[in-house]
């Protein structure tokens, strides 16, 4: 009975040992060079994200604005390159004339001075609205954009123009599969150079379309992140990445980012080596993901000279702490 012990007690002994030399970051490649920022938006208005739904109008609830850039227009997506960003996340609804409108609500009521579902009107349409309409940061007593953004809300097709060599993170705001066929026929027509720049996230039904069309897209949807993170945290100790966790966009919440097996550097190695990208979030309490690294003391955080993917908010703060 003793050396039945003493061979399991060995076994034990023999099994955590090699669960800690394969996950210790000691012992990991560690890659030099700074974070890669993520601007969500782009230069962006911010807003009391207290209690905030669906269905929220954020632009109402406007904190005062330090710079007079919107969300999703040109402009703001280049100031943000200029700032520092490497990505910049964007949103996109399919409309009745064929296009993709860069604009983030379901609805255009909230931001503009128009009314409707979005993808139910005409890009012609959409064009002539003033996307700085609803802004306001006094309850309504002033709003501040009101005039100044007619005819910024830019189309799919304008944002690739306009931005050849830059790296977009393309975010699909419907579950409609249509939607993913959609989009898939937009990466069809772009060079092959141009499609490796190109990330994408949403509703299930869609990306699973584009999983499926181009499987070399890194892509990401509330059921592959549940699988990735769940998966790994399950057996990420063996090595193996689960098959969610390929070719994907990995978000990470900021507060569960200690407990990944090997993080930082051998679990960065471990997705960089399935073609996915990891980028760090503010933390999750249970409800939904709206938070990023925004300012210095969430940026403390991090590991130091950590290297992966930073998704941020505040793209010039974060990009002049970090030193872009």
């Amino acid at each position: 009975m003793a050396g039945k012990l003493k061979y399991a007690a060995a076994a034990i002994v023999a099994l955590a040992v090699g669960v800690y030399l394969n996950n210790t970051n000691s012992l990991a490649m560690h890659h030099e060079g700074k974070p890669v920022l993520l601007a969500h938006r782009g230069m962006a208005q911010r807003f009391d994200e207290r209690g905030v739904k669906g269905d929220t109008c954020t632009a109402a609830r406007m904190l005062p604005p330090t710079h007079d850039y919107l969300e999703n227009t040109i402009r703001s997506m280049r100031a943000s390159f200029e700032a520092g960003a490497d990505i910049v996340e964007l949103d996109v609804h399919p409309t009745t004339d064929g296009e993709f409108a860069v604009f983030h609500d379901w609805t255009i009521d909230c931001r503009t001075d128009g009314h409707g579902v979005t993808r139910e009107q005409p890009m012609a349409r959409l064009k002539m609205l003033d996307i700085g309409y609803g802004y306001t940061a006094d309850g309504g007593e002033t709003y501040p954009f009101r005039g100044k953004g007619i005819g910024l809300m830019p189309t799919l097709g304008e944002v690739l123009a306009t931005f050849p060599d830059r790296q977009f993170l393309i975010n699909i705001k419907s579950r409609d599969a249509a939607e993913g066929a959609k989009l898939s026929a937009v990466l069809n027509g772009l060079p092959a150079e141009r499609r490796k720049l190109i990330m994408v996230y949403g509703g299930d039904e869609p990306i699973e379309v584009i999983r499926q069309r181009w499987p070399q897209t890194r892509t990401l949807s509330r059921a592959t992140s549940k699988g990735c993170l769940l998966g790994y945290l399950g057996y990420g100790w063996t090595g193996i990445v689960p098959a969610a966790c390929r070719n994907a966009i990995v978000l990470v919440p900021i507060n569960y980012a200690p407990w990944l097996w090997g993080w930082p550097d051998r679990f960065l190695n471990r997705m960089a080596a399935v073609n996915s990208t990891v980028f760090v979030l503010g933390p999750y309490h249970g409800g939904e993901f709206s938070t990023g690294v925004d300012d210095a003391e969430m940026l403390r955080r991090l590991p130091e000279h950590y290297s992966g993917g930073i998704w941020t908010n505040e793209i010039e703060t974060i990009a002049r702490l970090t030193g872009r």
